[in-house]
């Protein structure tokens, strides 16, 4: 009796010989696809990792200690000639020198990094992102932090601290003012805003990338004030600086607010003791 389906025929079958249907182990497979990684949850996915960022810090001490090398030879033959090279090399020139020439080259080093090593745009890696309205926004927010600069009234401050100096006379004042609202705190930002916190909160998360990000911005400032009281004064800024960065994703924003905090204290500073020319009148600088 014929049966009633219709089997499809194939050569083996003609042959008299059975088809049996392949095991599925053996079923041929499909190429793998290769996503990118995904990002996490607080969707923080840099190309670089905290190897790089730590590479990036050890190689800004060390160009530091070379440029100050570099620089300190000149200025004792020029401009300090009775002068110990150590105290030639805390001199607000010397220093604010040897940061220029750093700052330069660890950027250069920034820049290869991403794209030679990985290959991708620096600014749109980093999220720079400058808003292209509400800029006088986070110059503003800038200004308001000085709000936090009244808790050192509070907290135990020493009345003299080594970052004075940089203020003793008025040319190096205006210098130190000039740095403190340009390439300082875009150096800042790009080291910690722009590298360090991505690496921890793609890790950590967003509430410790922000802690973790203002801790060493915090600590850094320690031998210019030699106080902790300072320091947590700057670590409280730092947390605002990062928040800005986490919401906005952009460095540039948490930038713009770092340089107006800078230069609304630079104002304050300039019109309380006439032009630089009288510090004793001046309250305690923080940057």
């Amino acid at each position: 009796m014929a049966s009633s389906e219709n089997p499809q025929l194939d050569p083996q079958a003609l042959n008299g010989e059975e088809q049996l249907p392949l095991p599925l182990d053996s079923a041929p497979l499909p190429p793998p696809v290769l996503l990118p990684p995904s990002p996490s949850s607080s969707g923080e996915n840099p190309v670089w990792s905290g190897w790089d960022v730590l590479l990036i810090i050890g190689f800004t001490l060390l160009m530091f200690v070379i440029t100050q090398l570099i620089i300190a030879p000149g200025l004792l033959r020029f401009a300090y000639p009775h002068t110990r090279w150590l105290d030639v090399a805390q001199k607000p020139v010397s220093a604010l020198l040897a940061q220029l020439l750093t700052y330069i080259v660890v950027a250069l080093y920034m820049i290869l990094l991403i794209e030679g090593k990985y290959h991708t745009r620096f600014w749109q890696s980093i999220l720079w992102n400058w808003p292209r309205s509400g800029a006088a926004t986070f110059v503003g927010l800038g200004v308001l932090m000085l709000g936090l600069d009244f808790l050192g009234r509070l907290l135990p401050m020493p009345k003299n601290t080594p970052f004075d100096q940089f203020f003793a006379r008025p040319s190096d004042a205006y210098l130190t003012a000039v740095f403190a609202v340009t390439l300082g705190p875009l150096w800042e930002e790009l080291l910690f805003r722009g590298f360090l916190y991505p690496v921890l909160a793609r890790r950590l998360g967003v509430v410790w990338g922000i802690v973790l990000t203002a801790v060493p911005f915090g600590l850094m400032h320690y031998l210019q004030y030699r106080s902790w009281g300072a320091v947590l004064i700057i670590f409280l800024v730092g947390v605002i600086l990062t928040t800005v960065r986490a919401m906005t994703k952009s460095v540039a924003s948490s930038f713009l607010a770092h340089a107006g905090y800078n230069a609304t204290l630079m104002v304050l500073a300039a019109v309380a003791t006439d032009g630089f020319r009288h510090m004793d009148k001046a309250s305690c600088l923080l940057f």
